[in-house]
């Protein structure tokens, strides 16, 4: 048994963190660079775009690995990481062509393995809450950061809501914004995905409420 630390000793502990700047650090603040962050929002709302743009500044701290298990290589792919001129990033960023969660898991065990994990989309993996845990809990040196469907404003399916309330970071998206909603909140906690799209969005709401 592990022995019980302190307050103190606690608050001493060394966190390895991710320095964002900019409109990142605004949203999220310095999160840690290990745990299970959660991403979801409906289609149309700018969740691509917010995947690419954290995955690009992820790049900037350590090599990002990108499952497609929805997409794979297929030309959609090919063509999102085209527009978000997701090249810029080079050996940084790895696109795994529809990689199952055991070979996935064989992956992140290896010496020098990426740092980060994008997973798209936890539908896919068709993951129980239980296999969910086991996975998180074999991998707890890594980020891991799941995509999500949605219905309405929370996640699709019962597993799906259960690791959105277990992860460190929630970032909901919606209106070409995306929220973080708990654990490690910026001085703004949003970030703008795509300016004139959130302006048009959440200026025409504020236009029917008055």
């Amino acid at each position: 048994m592990a022995r019980a630390l302190s307050a103190r000793e606690a608050m001493n502990i060394k966190k390895r963190t991710l320095d964002f700047e900019g409109g990142m650090y605004d949203a999220f603040g310095q999160p840690e660079r290990r745990g299970v962050w959660f991403v979801w929002g409906e289609s149309g709302n700018g969740k691509t775009s917010f995947v690419m743009q954290l995955c690009k500044e992820l790049a900037r701290h350590g090599c990002v690995a990108y499952d497609s298990l929805e997409e794979g290589t297929a030309l959609t792919m090919i063509n999102t990481l085209r527009r978000y001129g997701m090249d810029e990033a080079g050996n940084r960023f790895r696109l795994l062509d529809c990689e199952k969660m055991d070979e996935l898991g064989a992956r992140m065990d290896r010496h020098k393995s990426p740092d980060f994990y994008v997973i798209d989309s936890f539908q896919y993996t068709q993951m129980t809450y239980r296999e969910y845990i086991a996975f998180k809990e074999a991998h707890r040196d890594k980020l891991i950061i799941f995509i999500s469907h949605a219905e309405g404003k929370m996640p699709a399916g019962v597993a799906a809501r259960k690791v959105m309330y277990d992860a460190t970071l929630k970032i909901y998206v919606e209106g070409f914004k995306a929220f973080s909603k708990g654990r490690f909140i910026g001085p703004s906690g949003e970030f703008v995905i795509w300016r004139e799209g959130a302006e048009r969005y959440w200026g025409g709401k504020n236009e029917k409420q008055d």
